[in-house]
């Protein structure tokens, strides 16, 4: 191979690190059809967060007999793109799933938060991020190992992460998740509440179910046995 070739092939692309937050499905139960029926429902429920969207599943609660063909076409028939599996132990399942074409993810901290019997993670967070300007449409900030500060208005269609808690000192429009890696404990703090999805470690709620009374106003957030629980400022003081 020339030297010009060589030089013309290493020039037309890069390599890069880069982070992803990626929704990740613990699968419960084997069976494909009940795997489909409760996707789909969730699905239903916040269709602008998991409609189409990128998932991993985790099968580490599965026994190794299950159906992994069926499974996978559970998964895939409601839409959502499969992107890797994690919490494999068995090589028979690596097997099955290897011949399926689909590759192996580690999650690192986040199993923990999922385990019942785990505690949080414990992370060494970095200064928080301040963010003054308006977040338009269309932006994402991730405050990675760190709280989040927008002393600003969140715009519809814009996305706010951080791996700590949220503080949005302004109108809410976008998507608020904190928590992002899997910390149970982080926390929302909103002074105008009209936010399009809401989650902390990976348990949310977009705006049509979030009660009448917590939209426009400020209001804190916090998980509870997997549940966010909203309460409004004029209620904690």
């Amino acid at each position: 191979m020339s030297k010009p070739l060589i030089k013309l092939l290493e020039s037309s692309i890069e390599l890069k690190g880069c982070s992803f937050t990626l929704t990740v499905i613990h699968l419960l139960d084997s069976r494909p059809e009940l795997i489909r029926h409760a996707l789909q429902k969730k699905i239903e429920q916040a269709p602008d967060f998991l409609e189409s969207a990128p998932v991993v599943i985790n099968i580490s609660a599965l026994s190794k007999e299950a159906n992994w063909h069926e499974i996978h076409k559970a998964v895939i028939s409601t839409g959502l793109k499969l992107v890797g599996i994690s919490g494999c132990k068995d090589k028979n399942q690596k097997q099955a799933l290897v011949a399926l074409g689909l590759p192996f993810m580690n999650e690192g901290k986040t199993q923990q938060w999922i385990s019942k019997k785990e505690p949080s993670p414990k992370k060494d967070f970095s200064k928080t991020q301040i963010i003054h300007s308006l977040v338009r449409s269309g932006q994402q900030i991730y405050a990675r190992n760190s709280d989040l500060v927008v002393i600003n208005n969140v715009s519809a269609g814009a996305e706010l992460l951080a791996d700590g808690n949220i503080h949005v000192y302004g109108i809410m429009g976008g998507r608020a998740l904190a928590g992002a890696s899997g910390d149970i404990e982080s926390q929302i703090f909103l002074t105008h509440c009209a936010a399009e999805l809401i989650a902390i470690a990976g348990e949310y709620v977009s705006h049509d179910h979030i009660s009448p009374e917590y939209l426009g106003q400020a209001v804190h957030l916090r998980l509870l046995n997997k549940t966010l629980i909203f309460r409004r400022f004029d209620s904690i003081f």
